[in-house]
């Protein structure tokens, strides 16, 4: 497989550092191709502004869907977009590793997916009869994504009680409405929690789980999302009353939910 490991951590001798450096290893070693994005390292711009639109830039006003859309149909995005988007399209499947801060992304992050999934790339997709083309079908549709993240927080306190809330809800953004929004089959995540104090016989154990993770990146059961076009959803794409009845929240658009 052709795999782009997305790494948004500012100290590359951290454990995610130590993590990534891991992973990259045994991608190569298990015969994958591997491109990386390093965003610190790479000082990613993570603002979107006019400049990103090339000859939108002198517009007096700026709709970014409309211009972003614009200027990737007329190959005028800034280079520093175009090439992510070349990598992405290169990828079987996608690594996206960051420490979880304060319940999302860093903003190096976050600004990477603003200005790289741009209208006509990650959004703004139309099948031939008009339909739109997300959450499960897309321009990315057919590739996988895993999240990998390191966690402050002790396992527990990401659990179903846990006062931090469950993991996978504290991902929905992310995995549903990021990833799988743009058609990509999003793998179960790895969290390594606890990360500011593992002492090293967890860190090898968590080394061990990627390891095992990356082995099994082309076969793991992605996340049973529904997907938007598959029957699930009325016009205003709320659940038909016999899809999960009675359960409401996130857990609704899984498939397993009923």
């Amino acid at each position: 497989m052709n795999v782009l490991w997305v790494f948004a951590h500012p100290e590359p001798r951290s454990l995610s550092g130590a993590l990534r450096d891991d992973g990259l290893r045994t991608l190569r070693e298990l015969g994958h191709a591997v491109r990386e994005s390093d965003l610190y390292a790479m000082k990613w711009n993570p603002v979107v502004d006019a400049a990103d639109f090339g000859a939108e830039a002198d517009d007096e006003r700026l709709v970014v869907g409309a211009a972003s859309a614009r200027a990737l149909a007329r190959g005028e995005l800034s280079a520093d977009i175009v090439a992510e988007q070349e990598k992405l399209t290169w990828a079987d499947a996608v690594v996206v590793q960051f420490p979880l801060w304060w319940y999302g992304l860093p903003a190096i992050l976050k600004g990477w997916f603003d200005r790289v999934f741009v209208k006509g790339f990650g959004y703004g997709i139309r099948a031939e009869d008009g339909r739109p083309l997300r959450y499960g079908e897309g321009r990315l549709a057919g590739k996988r994504a895993m999240v990998v993240l390191t966690a402050g927080a002790r396992e527990p306190a990401m659990g179903p009680r846990g006062v931090n809330g469950a993991l996978d809800e504290v991902l929905f953004p992310l995995q549903h409405g990021t990833l799988f929004y743009t058609g990509m089959s999003v793998l179960p995540p790895l969290a390594i929690h606890g990360a500011d104090r593992l002492p090293d016989d967890q860190f090898a154990e968590a080394q061990a789980r990627l390891r095992e993770r990356l082995r099994t990146l082309a076969t793991t059961e992605p996340i049973p999302f529904r997907t938007q076009n598959g029957g699930d959803y009325d016009d205003d794409l709320v659940l038909h009353p016999d899809r999960a009845p009675g359960v409401t929240g996130l857990a609704a658009h899984l498939t397993q939910a009923g």
